[in-house]
């Protein structure tokens, strides 16, 4: 037990718990009872179920059609996390304001050291009972208490059923509470598995393994379980911290109707805006720009920069986001009252400092860019990006100079700039890395034959009439070479439920005797280019 004596002491921790919180959250946004048979879903599955549609049989994870069979009754609703987080905010301020320093743990369960609340409040107890009914007067009457050694220690005291509230495990006493406790509360189910089929079952058994064979074995993500199963948690409560709003606001009265009369209006502003943040030295990366009219008409954009603003880039960002698409009138139907400039993510100016002997050409390229984007307009100079999609076409993405593609705002069918493709969706079917470095705008026409110099084809049934043998870059067939290896074909289907504009094609990618690898594409009948492998 050598790894337990280094390990960081665990710290007296209070957690509370607000039993079924995205079922008591949902039902009071919808109107409906909480005392009803209640789920709410998440892809198709179900995150929590209310009391009585447990008593049903309803169970976390089961599908909604296996749920709704269980209980006839069930009323189900999508999970949506930011009306639930929104629900739980006024009962972690209630908290803040009785204790600092709050961890949120999740949305209805929260952490803090119960050290200073315990001397304030008279005990840990106290406390406890002080915090529960400032909670009752908020409306929430079942929220529980769970108070030990570490914070895994006081979820598991909160959480574990019984008609007491509040459950004080004494100091030292979370190995004895945690032991004889399942070993799914662990919350690691490869790790679960795994130990289940060695034999161990409870969170005892677990603790008893040597510490040091537990690290060589499951690396640092068992170690710290094994931590969390002995009762030896060394986490601390880490409170939230609200961000300081840093915000430039620019009334005008009378409203202006004139694009550089705004952004002459905005310019002083501006500027204090950027020295407030140097004289708290920070620089602004990413800010947003709210722009009121007289009538009441909002809109905002969020903007972000290659590097950090300075006065006149906010200037510039507030003119083109009058412009929109090249009048006042196409954003806003009456003059401007007011404009809100907030900065969204800040930095330390250290890290941003040039060097020495400055930055070299890439400062010189960015106040170049930026000079030319100031003249032709924010998507005058466009830079590559990468963005989502099944082929590498459609993963080249241009966006404006100083914009990520995830930040890429909608724009016109006919403007150069594509619109936003989700990077981090499955994208089932797309080519797997790594990606071809050569791609064509246009995929072109190639010849693919077998060792008899007929042509190559993919029968209805996904199979290939005669194994590639000779490849040619060009259709007519010149420039014949061997084939030195091939993989395929894969086969894709791209809006099949559109009769207009499904499609269906095969993909390979070849090696030819150059050593040069190609993707490729089958269409009716017809071998193209997709890109090339340099």
């Amino acid at each position: 037990m050598n790894g337990m004596r280094s390990a960081v002491a665990p710290v007296r921790t209070m957690v509370l718990w607000c039993p079924d919180w995205p079922v008591v959250a949902t039902a009071a946004s919808e109107g409906v009872s909480v005392e009803q048979s209640i789920a709410v879903i998440e892809k198709g599955l179900v995150f929590a179920c209310s009391a009585a549609a447990r008593a049903d049989g309803v169970r976390r994870g089961l599908r909604l059609r296996e749920a709704q069979a269980r209980s006839p009754r069930l009323r189900d609703f999508a999970y949506d996390p930011v009306r639930v987080d929104r629900a739980f905010e006024p009962l972690i301020s209630a908290l803040e304001e009785m204790s600092p320093n709050v961890q949120i743990v999740r949305s209805g369960s929260c952490a803090l050291a119960v050290r200073g609340a315990a001397r304030f409040y008279g005990g840990e107890h106290a406390a406890a009972l002080a915090f529960l009914e400032r909670f009752a007067e908020l409306g929430v009457t079942d929220a529980r208490v769970g108070v030990a050694d570490g914070m895994f220690a006081a979820d598991q005291a909160a959480r574990l059923p019984g008609v007491d509230l509040i459950r004080i495990v004494p100091a030292g006493a979370s190995p004895e509470f945690l032991r004889d406790l399942p070993l799914q509360l662990l919350d690691e189910p490869e790790l679960t598995t795994l130990l289940w089929r060695l034999g161990i079952r409870s969170l005892g058994d677990f603790a008893r393994l040597p510490a040091d064979d537990v690290r060589s074995r499951f690396g640092e993500s068992g170690a710290r379980a094994h931590a969390k199963a002995a009762g030896l948690d060394g986490r601390r409560v880490e409170p939230r911290i609200p961000p300081e709003v840093r915000e430039s606001v620019s009334d005008f009265e009378p409203p202006l109707d004139r694009i550089d009369q705004v952004a002459f209006g905005v310019r002083a502003a501006a500027e204090r805006f950027i020295g407030e943040l140097a004289a708290a030295h920070l620089v602004c990366t990413a800010l947003r720009v709210e722009i009121t009219s007289e009538r009441g008409e909002w809109r905002d954009r969020g903007w972000l920069h290659p590097r950090w603003f300075t006065a006149s880039d906010v200037v510039d960002r507030v003119r083109w986001q009058l412009q929109g698409g090249s009048t006042i009138e196409s954003a806003l139907t009456s003059p401007i009252a007011r404009v809100r400039i907030v900065a969204e993510t800040v930095d330390r100016s250290e890290r941003h400092e040039t060097g020495l002997w400055g930055s070299g050409s890439e400062e010189r390229i960015h106040h170049g860019l930026s000079r030319v984007q100031s003249i032709v307009g924010h998507e005058g100079v466009l830079t590559a990006s990468i963005g989502g999609g099944r082929s590498p076409h459609e993963r080249q993405v241009l966006v404006p100079w100083g914009d990520r593609h995830e930040q890429k705002a909608a724009v016109a069918p006919t403007s150069r700039v594509r619109g936003r493709r989700e990077e981090a969706a499955p994208w089932p079917g797309s080519v797997p890395p790594p990606l071809p470095t050569t791609v064509f705008e246009q995929p072109h026409a190639v010849l693919v034959l077998a060792a008899e110099q007929q042509e190559v084809t993919v029968t209805e049934r996904g199979e290939l009439s005669a194994e590639p043998a000779y490849f040619s870059p060009e259709a007519a067939g010149r420039r014949l070479r061997p084939l030195e290896a091939w993989a395929g074909p894969w086969p894709v289907y791209e809006r099949w439920w559109d009769s207009a504009a499904r499609r269906r094609f095969d993909r390979f990618q070849m090696i030819d005797a150059d050593g040069t690898a190609w993707l490729l594409a089958l269409e009716r009948g017809t071998w193209y280019a997709e890109a090339r492998y340099d």
